[in-house]
């Protein structure tokens, strides 16, 4: 091996000319500090080589304190640029409506515009979302890419069948600057195959075309499978996006789950077979209607208090999910006592406008917000006390960050209260 080759080699992992002279500053400081991340991430992984990918969806514009905005601060006035397209995660403001948030963190809340912006000049595509894969333009089959957001990691991995393990902040900043990772984990063949499976099939079936059946099986897919790939047989066939939504968003709060498969379903997941890689399951679990009652017993809370609120939204609002809310809701109106909130992205958000159902459910009292979500503090206005949710990931995050009792119910359940302004629950558990 020659000194040119020698150099290119560091510890196991290899490198080629490119990356070298980014490593070496070559290219420039920030250049150069993105790369040292890339290769201490690389060797945390034992990785032997890196990987070209395609896009990213960024974290680290959502501010968690004065580091994130020294961070990009420093990364702009050193020339950082990105080498893939990257679109932004939701952040802790809504830059179109600022009144959303407790004024009394306005030193918070100014910081945290200032490292919105901030992305935005380093050259993000400035979608606010934390379900980026309801945007057109997504990554598509096979595509190796970024992803920091729990919820998002999980679904580009399941249900697009994209490649990526969960990038922690300022990682993906360096992942998008390089356009470079780690060739570990999720980007390679042999870590993608099922390991676990859950057998959903003896549930009865009007509890599985229920929403709420996807929220709690999510739920407990993460609560159980640890670090293991979950696979999930009987899924009924009208199960769609928002469904697979729901498991991707509670699997990977309530448990670390970046990669489940549902059979028939997903695109990796054709039969048992191919989704396990031709290996047999290390363990079934066979799932029945206690374990739904028991997912959501622990997600809900014991409490004799009025209802005060609603919260929807998390992941953010799809366009089936508007549609959906507005035949539901009928023309009525929410009781004035309760604080009604809803989250979507920009794109989602004008999608709906189009067809008017903006206006109306505004007009029938439900407060809608972009660019951020409502289950972290500081605390939007008005949403305390027993809130109602149908997102088994704002019941899991809420109570711990704001002074709320939670109630877990199904998009019909969260419409019926809303309306009588009383918790109103159906029998979706039936025996």
């Amino acid at each position: 091996m020659d000194a040119t080759q020698e150099k290119l080699v560091t510890g196991v992992l290899q490198l080629d000319e490119l990356d070298q002279a980014r490593l070496d500053g070559r290219l420039g400081k920030a250049m150069q500090f993105a790369m040292q991340t890339i290769v201490t991430a690389a060797h945390i992984d034992q990785a032997d080589a890196l990987i070209d990918i395609s896009f990213a969806h960024i974290d680290a514009c959502f501010y968690n304190g004065r580091a994130h905005l020294d961070f990009v601060n420093y990364m702009l006035e050193h020339g950082a640029t990105l080498a893939v397209p990257s679109w932004t995660n939701n952040g802790l403001v809504s830059l179109n409506d600022l009144s959303v948030r407790d004024p009394l963190a306005s030193r918070e809340m100014h910081e945290a515009r200032e490292l919105m912006q901030a992305y935005v000049k380093l050259g993000c595509n400035p979608v606010w979302t934390c379900a980026p894969y309801q945007l057109p333009g997504r990554p598509g089959l096979g595509d190796h890419i970024v992803g920091s957001e729990s919820n998002a990691v999980s679904f580009y991995n399941s249900v697009i069948g994209a490649r990526s393990n969960m990038y922690g902040d300022y990682l993906d900043v360096c992942a998008a600057i390089t356009g470079r990772v780690p060739c570990s984990k999720l980007h390679r063949d042999e870590a993608r195959g099922a390991q676990i499976l859950f057998d959903a099939g003896k549930i009865p079936q009007a509890v599985r075309n229920n929403d709420l059946f996807y929220h709690l099986l999510g739920y407990i897919v993460g609560r159980q499978c640890g670090n293991r790939v979950p696979a999930i047989v009987g899924l009924p066939e009208s199960c769609d996006e928002d469904d697979l939504k729901a498991i991707s968003a509670a699997g990977s709060s309530a448990g670390s789950v970046p990669l489940f498969h549902a059979i028939g379903i997903t695109p990796e997941a054709a039969t048992l077979e191919i989704a396990f890689h031709g290996r047999q399951p290390r363990q079934v679990i066979e799932l029945g209607i206690d374990d739904l009652r028991q997912a959501r017993d622990e997600l809900g809370m014991n409490s004799d208090q009025p209802l005060t609120g609603i919260a929807l939204g998390t992941p953010h609002f799809s366009y089936t999910e508007f549609e959906r809310l507005v035949n539901l809701l009928d023309g009525r109106s929410i009781d004035p006592r309760l604080t009604f909130y809803l989250t979507t992205s920009r794109h989602v958000f004008e999608r709906a406008k189009q067809q008017g159902w903006i206006e109306s459910l505004q007009q029938a009292g439900i407060r809608i917000i972009t660019d951020t979500c409502t289950y972290f503090s500081p605390v939007v206005n008005g949403l305390h006390g027993k809130v109602m949710t149908n997102s088994a990931k704002w019941a899991y995050y809420a109570p711990g960050m704001l002074p709320v009792d939670v109630l877990i119910a199904s998009l019909a359940e969260c419409v019926e209260s809303a309306v009588s302004g009383e918790v109103m629950l159906d029998q979706w558990e039936v025996t």
